[in-house]
């Protein structure tokens, strides 16, 4: 069965390396070691892996993308199915659904839809694989208003545990279509295929942005939450702290960005921000022109190529105070490439999420993205983000699964009755922990998943 599949075995050699980690995002490398890898090129490549690891007694791992912060794909003595050379687009053009396979990028996908008049609200990053993506639940293109890019998955196809192929959706196999919609990497199965719901493109994306000096931040951030949760329903609303290019200070920049299909209705829906924003910007533009593309290319710069990272992440609860339990982390960042956001939920956040795993939100996601250049400084910002996160964590629902690492934190990342009947799921599809699931500390997680609380709360005595 193994001479006939596209594998690589473990051993000292250049091309094992490659395979291990050459398409890992996060140039802070994992010194994991898989026992192989194979990179099919069709779906009996999958089906043959998966018999091959239950033969072997071993696991599997997947990597659709390799845009995952910890690296989950990479896994010790488990058979990493590498899906770059996986690939699948196709449109419906009666019904809009896009077939993708999983290691389809936004940028890929939103460029083949475009032609179609069509597009796809996927994850911001360029190079993010749809499979990581929507796993997780998929916190696209203005989400806030639009929804999860999950809740647009129509169907999936899957290679479960045992080695069937399956089709899943609402009416078909749907515990796993339900498990799919915010399992993250504890889903049971390989997917091979979503069947995605488009939309129709705009015509006229256009952006506004409000820098403010790092001693604004409480003017800045203050207004900005003052206004976001009634805002114009086609607009998605972030605050960023960084260093922009060529400044020794950090600034924080509020960014709107409409999606329309006239002059007119981009100018009104941005024009409450202009009307409104704080006297004091150090930079500022109102109704610019721009394109997913344009967008694509300025995330590709904020997270560039061959650099190390490490990220965290909380909803803030709705209730608390904000702008407070921010300061610190959005005014002392360390180094030059790191930036923190913040990025409005609400209204989305407010409205019940039926028939899915994707079970955790608030109307304010944050997030923390610290970029570096050299291994002598991995200790200095790791701690840096785990003491943000010390003080963050207490004024949180709990956390997203695409910008965690487990092995550093556990936290809530669903309800308490959906992270059971996930788990539940998990035990019921793949009861010898075949696929690997959650990377925790010292990889033990296996069938049983994640506990699904606030860690370090837990263990603080008050």
């Amino acid at each position: 069965m193994s001479s006939l599949l596209p594998i690589i075995w473990r051993s000292n050699s250049e091309e094992y390396e490659k395979a291990r980690i050459g398409r890992v995002f996060n140039h802070r490398r994992p010194e994991r070691s898989p026992l192989a890898v194979v990179a099919p090129t069709c779906t009996s490549h999958i089906i043959d892996t998966v018999l091959l690891a239950i033969q072997r007694e071993c696991r599997i791992s997947v990597r659709s993308g390799g845009h995952s912060w910890a690296a989950w794909s990479v896994r010790d003595d488990a058979i990493l199915i590498d899906l770059g050379n996986f690939r699948e687009i196709s449109l419906d053009e009666k019904t809009g659904i896009v077939k993708a396979s999983p290691s389809t990028t936004g940028r890929m996908l939103n460029s083949f839809l475009a032609e179609k008049g069509r597009m796809f609200a996927g994850g911001h990053c360029p190079d993010v694989g749809l499979g990581g993506f929507l796993l997780q639940g998929g916190m696209g293109w203005n989400c806030k208003n639009w929804g999860w890019a999950c809740q647009s998955i129509a169907a999936i196809d899957v290679v479960t545990a045992d080695g069937s192929f399956i089709h899943c959706g609402a009416d078909q196999n749907s515990e796993l279509f339900w498990a799919a919609r915010g399992a993250g990497p504890g889903f049971p199965g390989v997917v091979t295929r979503f069947y995605l719901q488009s939309r129709p493109s705009f015509s006229h994306m256009r952006s506004s942005a409000y820098s403010y000096p790092k001693s604004d931040y409480r003017k800045a951030m203050d207004w900005v939450l003052s206004i976001t949760a009634d805002f114009d329903s086609d607009t998605e609303i972030a605050a960023v702290s960084s260093y922009p290019p060529g400044h020794d200070e950090i600034h924080i920049t509020v960014l709107f960005v409409t999606f329309k299909n006239s002059e007119e209705a981009a100018l009104k829906a941005l024009q409450r921000a202009e009307d409104s924003h704080p006297a004091g910007t150090v930079g500022h533009w109102f109704c610019k022109s721009t394109s997913l593309e344009q967008e694509y290319n300025d995330q590709a710069r904020a997270s560039p190529e061959g650099y190390r990272y490490t990220a965290d992440n909380a909803y803030i609860c709705n209730d608390a105070n904000v702008s407070e339990i921010l300061e610190e982390a959005f005014t002392t960042l360390p180094s030059r490439k790191a930036f923190a956001l913040w990025y409005s939920m609400a209204p989305v956040s407010r409205c019940p999420l039926e028939n899915m795993a994707l079970s955790m939100q608030s109307d304010h996601y944050f997030a923390l993205y610290t970029v570096w250049e050299h291994k002598e400084d991995d200790e200095r910002c790791q701690n840096w983000v785990k003491n943000i996160m010390r003080g963050v964590e207490i004024h949180s629902e709990g956390a997203y699964l695409g910008d965690s690492d487990f092995q550093v934190r556990g936290t809530r990342f669903w309800g308490e009755k959906e992270g059971i009947r996930l788990h539940d799921i998990r035990r019921k599809w793949d009861p010898l922990g075949t696929i690997c699931g959650y990377l925790d500390a010292g990889d033990i997680s296996g069938v049983n998943g994640l506990e699904n609380v606030h860690e370090w709360v837990a263990n603080v005595k008050i």
